[in-house]
């Protein structure tokens, strides 16, 4: 199986010699192609750290991450600029869509920066509209659609570039229980339909249970590590349940 993403021995210091603070502590991990991969931890364990320092957001202080084979550590500026725009689909939590565009437009504006013809736009937007079922509001704006409605539009457009890797953080933090399972719904029919390799933080275990592979992460190095193998998402959540426990964390801060 192709890795998409490879993380090797990064680590990342915040502050001076006089106060200095590791995040994250000579982590290493893999994700495959067309796996999706949770990440946990309690608050102020280093799981957004580290997807900050994937994402290109921030930069690791040693180490190197690399996706689709290119060391994403070693490039800057417009180079830079260029892969997170073709290479990574984001996910987040208040979808961040335009509400001066519509759902179409909205869609399409990541294809249209990266100068796709138009033929090829309509043809993806269109495909991928099928594919979430959002064909017949791609003329409304977002003011005009349901929550529902809005993170399907979010999802087609972290899709539609056919991006190496999606990065999902907390993304069901500010919704509703209804809300939050439409969205994981709407996730795994991209992994599993469409073959899309997602990496998702989350402190939530529910949400969690979407994925097929959890890495806990506690004082900025991986704690444990478990998969969801054969076993459905009940049995799955109860074991995400037991490591929590034994990350020693109170349940309330992790469910």
């Amino acid at each position: 199986m192709k890795h998409i993403l490879e993380v090797k021995e990064i680590e990342k210091y915040y502050g001076n010699k006089s106060n200095l603070t590791k995040a994250i502590d000579q982590i290493s991990f893999s994700v495959d192609k067309g796996e999706f991969v949770g990440i946990m931890g309690a608050g102020g364990s280093g799981k957004t750290t580290l997807l900050n320092c994937i994402s290109t957001i921030d930069r690791v202080t040693a180490g190197h991450i690399f996706i689709n084979g290119m060391d994403i550590t070693r490039l800057k500026g417009n180079g830079l600029n260029k892969f997170r725009r073709e290479e990574l689909g984001f996910i987040f939590q208040d979808f961040n869509l335009l509400d001066t565009l519509t759902a179409y437009e909205n869609i399409a504006l990541a294809l249209t920066i990266q100068r796709v013809k138009p033929v090829e736009i309509e043809e993806r937007v269109n495909q991928i509209a099928m594919q979430l079922g959002i064909t017949d509001i791609l003329k409304k704006y977002p003011y005009q659609v349901s929550g529902g409605q809005k993170q399907r539009i979010a999802a087609a457009r972290a899709i539609v570039t056919n991006p190496q890797l999606i990065l999902a953080d907390e993304p069901t933090g500010a919704l509703d229980s209804k809300a939050a399972r439409q969205l994981l719904e709407n996730m795994e029919l991209l992994n599993r339909s469409m073959d899309a390799t997602i990496l998702m933080v989350t402190h939530d275990a529910f949400t969690a249970s979407y994925a097929d592979r959890i890495l806990f992460i506690k004082d900025g190095r991986i704690f444990n590590e478990i998969m969801k193998g054969t076993g459905g998402r009940k049995e799955f959540f109860e074991k995400i349940i037991e490591v929590v426990t034994l990350l020693g964390g109170e349940l309330n801060d992790v469910i």
